[in-house]
């Protein structure tokens, strides 16, 4: 087991001397690899990000500086039979996502039924009336998704939270694998990974498939709100992957709702734009009135059917925490079928006997914010102070509704580089999956968020966390693999 008695994915229950047994020629190769040889490469590969630019800020830090997410040079890995598990309750929750935001902001079946309470839409600063009729088109709203899980067993995997608006992270998950290739290349020989370096073209195809009208050569841009912006890095580096223009608000102009690119060879007509933008700032004629982000008029020419807009804005009310907690229902709703990946359970607070719950079992309880996200307004009840327990018991008798909260899971380990040596370290998962006009498609990776400090559960880097690379196992002959590499590797490694 690993620490705090949680599951460790390499070591199982033995321990580094006893590993899983699929797992056997990786941790042979953890164990060949002296501790100076690991960490040698891990600062190479961070000297790397370094150089790059790989950056992200954190937001009110008073020093406020750039840095590096920490990388961690061991990598995570998923068998081919957890994969496809995993793949298949990532498909139906996604669908299940754009059938509730195409009915939330259409018939409105759902609420029609009673299954999710009105209010939880309606007083919601999610929900967008102001997109309330328009269908996008091709009637794809959540393009890019990204799924938080995380893992407490074999065969446990819980959604702690689903990502439909802007999700982030996707050139991490690109940046780790150039790096790990580069510097363990011996890894990519032995094991059979499924490469992610294609998520770029998926991106691009994803985006082109969900273009107005027939254009065989539809125009894709990246909206991004500057280089200010925490993953201006990110947004740089698709829009360069993708071969698109990076543009910003000054660079778009709308007229006769329709909208226009100023490039060098003139006014070119826009049909996707993939914005890194958040709603409120989208269009100053819609929304905030005071964005200078955004492009005036955008939203009439989306509403025409003129340009698709990836992500929908609305999107926002799906990865509301308190809707989270309907998601079981809400797979079912429209799938007409249980839900393959489970959430973890969770109480809303905004009910009686669930707020009298948490407040007697505040100290066992992570205490979330509803609109929530980067491990801001987060209470980990087992590693709090008494003081910030009762600022948070304060806070919820105030204000029930703005929290939900959820026991606190002994998250997966993995075992991870440290200053002594390898120990096991908290992981959570974002896999990427991506939505077009021809279907639903999972990337074969994701960006492996670790908690770097012993114990802590806080995978945000925003809160010092690193991250992994992912690898994903493929064997094109069915379940033999794993035990066909293990022997494979050790008669490397004797010189067979």
């Amino acid at each position: 087991m690993g620490s705090d008695g949680a599951f460790d994915e390499i070591w199982g229950e033995g321990g580094p001397d006893a590993p899983r047994s699929e797992f056997a020629a990786l941790a042979q190769w953890v164990a060949d690899t002296p501790a100076s040889e690991l960490q040698r490469r891990q600062q190479s590969a961070e000297a790397a990000f370094r150089q790059l630019g790989i950056t992200f800020a954190v937001y009110g830090d008073s020093d406020a500086a750039e840095r590096i997410i920490p990388f961690d040079i061991v990598p995570r890995v998923f068998l081919q039979r957890e994969w496809e598990k995993l793949s298949e309750g990532l498909v139906q929750r996604v669908e299940a996502i754009n059938a509730f935001l195409e009915d939330i902001y259409g018939e409105r079946r759902i609420l029609a039924e009673g299954i999710i309470p009105p209010e939880l839409i309606y007083n919601n600063e999610q929900f967008r009336p102001e997109v309330a009729g328009i269908r996008p088109p091709h009637g794809v709203w959540a393009h890019i998704c990204g799924i938080d899980l995380v893992r407490t067993g074999p065969d446990e995997f819980f959604v702690l939270e689903d990502n439909a608006r802007t999700p982030s992270g996707v050139s991490y998950m690109l940046e780790n694998r150039e790096a790990m290739i580069r510097l363990c290349p011996e890894l990519f020989r032995d094991f059979h990974v499924a490469p992610v370096d294609s998520y770029p073209d998926m991106l691009l195809a994803t985006m082109r498939s969900v273009a107005p009208g027939n254009n065989p050569k539809p125009m894709c841009v990246v909206l991004t709100p500057g280089h200010f912006n925490s993953a201006y890095y990110e947004h740089s580096f698709l829009a360069d992957s993708m071969g698109v223009e990076l543009v910003e608000a000054a660079d778009l102009v709308v007229d006769d709702d329709i909208v226009w690119v100023q490039t060098i060879a003139g006014r070119v007509k826009v049909d996707v734009i993939y914005r890194r933008i958040d709603d409120e700032y989208l269009d100053p004629l819609t929304f905030r009135p005071d964005s200078l982000l955004g492009v005036p008029g955008l939203i009439a020419a989306y509403r025409a059917g003129n340009v698709a807009l990836i992500n929908a804005p609305g999107n926002g009310i799906a990865d509301d925490k308190a809707i989270y907690s309907y998601m079981p229902e809400i797979v079912r709703f429209y799938s007409g079928g249980e839900a393959k990946l489970p959430n973890v359970e969770t109480f809303r607070c905004r009910e009686p006997d669930a707020l009298r719950y948490v407040l007697d079992h505040l100290p066992e309880l992570v205490v979330k914010l509803v609109d929530g996200s980067g491990g801001y307004g987060m209470l980990v009840g087992p590693t709090a102070s008494k003081g910030q327990i009762e600022d948070f018991r304060a806070a919820l008798i105030a204000e029930p509704h703005r929290y939900i909260a959820q026991p606190t899971l002994a998250l997966s380990t993995v075992p991870t580089l440290t200053d002594n040596g390898l120990a096991p370290r908290h992981v959570d998962f974002r896999p990427f999956v991506l939505t077009g006009s021809d279907g639903v498609r999972v990337v074969p990776g994701g960006l492996t968020r670790v908690a770097l400090r012993e114990g802590s559960l806080v995978v945000n880097s925003s809160q010092g966390g690193g991250t992994k690379d992912s690898f994903v196992l493929m064997d094109a002959n069915g379940g033999a693999m794993q035990s066909q590499f293990a022997a494979q590797f050790q008669s490397q490694r004797q010189g067979g």
